[in-house]
């Protein structure tokens, strides 16, 4: 009996409706049930059917929703009823979403699966704030790495910061400071430009630039909160940002001069 289901691995982008794919908008619309992680906002959701069902699986660096296995298994339950089901995730499903493993489990269970890219994270985060990850001048090699890694002192990105290259940092906002010291530990300047894009192309969005120094000082500061990306290199100085190294000096120059 041929399968009436399929699943779906969908890239939500970083947050902006408007920046969906055309084809991940047309399949959410049609989807009868939308497993989501909680990087998905309501402007996404508004696209879907009246009637669609929403099963959260959101994760948290304290809290899961529920384990990856137990996201597989329903991913595969639900296809098996004959459901079309669209698997939302912020940003890509194969930048660290775990899209690979999903898929994975959809191959071995025999299940139709196709992947839909979506407008990275770093990608969207970046082009709001008018920050280009390379630049011809600045910057010829960008590397993706994840800030919230196990065994983060163990991890090995030597040569991934520097002059002329370009990182960028996923959920690293509760462990800049020790990232901050492990470049400059590599020998990454303590000078290099910073950029903290929080919630980007969300309401409320924030970028915030400094310097490799100052980030965990910043970050603690400035309130940062997840979702956010930090780009490590000099092209984070052309970033559209709040300089808070300048309006810190200007503070302290207030304090003793009467304006």
């Amino acid at each position: 009996m041929e399968q009436s289901g399929q699943l779906w691995l969908v890239g939500a982008g970083p947050g902006d409706p408007d920046l969906l794919t055309l084809k991940a908008a047309r399949l959410i619309g049609a989807a009868d049930v939308l497993v989501h992680d909680g990087l998905v906002g309501e402007g996404i959701f508004a696209l879907a059917r009246p009637d669609a069902r929403r099963i959260s699986v959101a994760k948290s660096r304290a809290r899961h929703t529920m384990d990856q296995g137990e996201i597989n298994a329903l991913l595969v339950r639900l296809v098996r009823e004959g459901l079309k089901v669209v698997r939302l995730k912020g940003g890509d499903p194969f930048v660290f979403g775990r899209g690979g493993e999903e898929l994975e489990a959809a191959r071995a269970a025999g299940i139709r699966c196709e992947v839909v890219p979506g407008v990275s994270a770093a990608l969207g985060c970046a082009a709001e704030a008018g920050l280009p990850l390379t630049h011809r001048a600045l910057s010829s090699a960008v590397t993706f790495v994840a800030g919230a890694c196990k065994g983060l002192k163990e991890q090995d990105w030597r040569g991934l910061a520097g002059p002329g290259r370009t990182l960028v940092i996923y959920m690293g906002v509760s462990t800049a400071r020790a990232i901050a010291e492990k470049l400059m530990a590599d020998g990454v300047s303590p000078d290099m430009p910073v950029a903290v894009l929080e919630r980007g192309t969300l309401p409320g969005a924030r970028a915030v630039r400094t310097l490799l120094a100052e980030l965990g000082d910043v970050v603690a500061r400035e309130a940062v909160r997840s979702p956010a990306v930090l780009v490590v290199g000099r092209v984070a100085a052309l970033a559209d940002a709040e300089d808070v190294m300048a309006r810190d000096a200007v503070r302290e120059l207030q304090e003793y001069v009467p304006w």
